[in-house]
């Protein structure tokens, strides 16, 4: 590794939108429901049910989840239905969890 090369600086915006991100997927429910939503489009009650939790805190999760872009809605009728607005999300959750079970490996060789 060469220690003298140039480490391009991060735009402040960029630093607060990339904290903001891990801040929002930083939470275990949070990361429970984008799990569920990387499966396919759900509504609250099916999320409710998948993680046995009530629809009102999946509601308050999804809330903060969409106001971060996280996730997008689709109106059928009465009916809510949510999904991850993009693939990216799925692809860090896919990656973290690589990492987490190649360092639970790890810990036990």
């Amino acid at each position: 590794m060469n220690s003298t090369r140039e480490l391009q600086p991060l735009n402040s915006s960029v630093v607060s939108k990339l904290s903001s991100f891990f801040k929002v997927i930083g939470d275990e429910t949070r990361v429970r429901i984008i799990y569920a939503l990387s499966q396919g489009e759900m509504c609250v009650g099916d999320i409710s049910e998948i993680l046995g939790i009530s629809q009102s805190a999946v509601s308050h999760q999804l809330k903060q989840l969409r106001m971060e872009g996280q996730v997008k809605t689709r109106r059928e009728g009465k009916n809510i239905y949510y999904s991850l607005d993009d693939e990216h999300v799925v692809d860090i959750l896919n990656q973290a969890l690589k990492h987490i079970k190649h360092k639970l490996k790890e810990n036990q060789g």
